[in-house]
């Protein structure tokens, strides 16, 4: 995606006009259906709304505060989208998900600051990390455990190979009870300060390998709504634990972090994501928050109090079927996001308004049926427009992006095509 010479400074056109995504989102939806009609782009096609990207970038900088923000590439795979917003002014670098990705991420793009946000043991991909000496210079390997350093020794052992940058994922999960109650992900064993302080001796003591950092994902927080309609007491809830985990969490990577710089020059403290920007940023042991899914609003953040990131991204699907009166049915549209087996879970149709699945079918592979008064008013041939829930996985499912720019009237366009990973031939995860 290209982007001029003063994008990183240049304001977003939603903070000088009303965002149409609020203001008149039929309208909204419709331009966007026609641009890219009028390109003759084929569905399944994913549109990215210029406009509404560059409201998420000044969104997500101003909340957190000054302190950068590493590009969560998960939460993207389209690289020209990575590269553009890494290079801005506010983002440092990114928190790649697959060694494979980070490697080319760091040769392929020429990004100098690659963290792994998960650990690997994929011995392919290990042989080649270390045997690309600007890879291995670029990419941090996580490790919550020795067992990862004896893999990546057993691969090519410390006598040949450059040393491999290390960080340490420390678990940011909130533990009630001497842990017999655990809130958050089931990530990293490294909990407690103890726990930090031995693999960090490990890893200092090992030949080959170095410490420069450390990681943690609040996800109780990042990852967990506190405004869902309906659900007063349930969000009331939330929210206090929310108030009390952080608490917990800067008192306790404080200490740990403070006693690791005894051990090791740290380069970095990444923590936080999209959703805990603002209470990251709090965090004065953390050097830089990781964050992607808010550059293209999924509607998984519909439910959270703190913001609301514009409905960047989209994906329009073909009617083929009028099986009914009410009724039409889409070409595809199974595209399920992970997580608990749930209806936030599914893309939610919001254009043409007011139609809803089909209890008995939701979202399948190859057709997905919706019903609603708008549904007599589709011709076969139509589409439907449909907000993703986690962005990575529904960039999977296509090669391309459609870029949508408008001009001083508000007439959309498509300005360019990009590909994501996929599209570029390249499947990770």
């Amino acid at each position: 995606m290209s982007a001029s010479s003063d994008a990183p400074d240049a304001p977003p056109a939603s903070r000088t006009t009303p965002d149409p995504w609020l203001t008149d989102p039929d309208s909204h939806w419709a331009a966007i259906d026609q641009a890219v009609a009028d390109a003759g782009i084929d569905a399944p096609v994913l549109a990215l709304d210029r406009a509404a990207l560059e409201h998420n970038v000044a969104d997500l900088t101003r909340r957190s505060a000054g302190v950068p923000i590493r590009l969560a590439t998960k939460s993207v795979r389209v690289r020209s989208v990575i590269e553009d917003v890494v290079g801005r002014t506010g983002f440092h670098g990114v928190l790649a998900y697959d060694l494979a990705e980070a490697h080319w991420l760091a040769t392929r793009s020429g990004i100098g600051e690659v963290l792994m946000g998960y650990p690997s043991v994929r011995r392919n991909a290990l042989a080649a990390l270390v045997a690309d000496e600007v890879a291995t210079s670029r990419v941090s390997v996580l490790v919550d455990s020795v067992d990862q350093l004896d893999v990546i020794d057993s691969v090519v052992s410390a006598g040949a190979r450059p040393p491999i940058r290390v960080a340490i994922d420390l678990d940011a999960s909130y533990r009630l009870l001497a842990g017999r109650v655990h809130i958050g992900v089931r990530r990293s064993p490294v909990h407690s300060r103890r726990d930090a302080l031995e693999l960090a001796r490990a890893v200092v003591a090992r030949p080959g390998f170095y410490l420069v950092g450390v990681m943690s994902y609040e996800a109780q927080v990042a990852g967990v709504a506190d405004a869902v309609p309906g659900k007063a007491l349930a969000n009331r809830a939330v929210r206090a634990m929310q108030h009390r985990s952080m608490a917990e969490l800067r008192r306790r990577r404080g200490k740990v972090i403070a006693e690791l710089r005894q051990i090791a020059d740290l380069e970095f403290v990444n923590a936080g994501g999209t959703g805990s920007l603002e209470e990251t940023a709090r965090d004065r042991a953390v050097t830089d928050i990781a964050a992607g899914s808010g550059l293209f609003g999924g509607h998984l953040f519909d439910g959270y109090e703190r913001f609301r990131p514009a409905p960047a991204l989209a994906f329009g699907l073909d009617v083929v079927r009028r099986p009914a009166p009410g009724i039409v049915t889409c070409a595809g549209g199974g595209w399920i996001a992970s997580g608990p087996p749930a209806a936030d879970r599914l893309p939610t149709p919001v254009w043409p308004s007011g139609l809803t699945y089909v209890g008995t079918e939701a979202a399948g592979e190859v057709q997905t049926p919706l019903r609603g008064t708008a549904a007599d008013q589709i011709a076969i041939g139509d589409r439907v427009w449909f907000r993703h829930t986690k962005s990575g996985e529904v960039c999977e499912r296509a090669r391309e992006v459609a870029i949508i720019d408008r001009d001083d009237a508000g007439r959309a366009t498509v300005s360019e095509v990009v590909p994501t990973y996929r599209g570029e031939g390249k499947c990770f995860l």
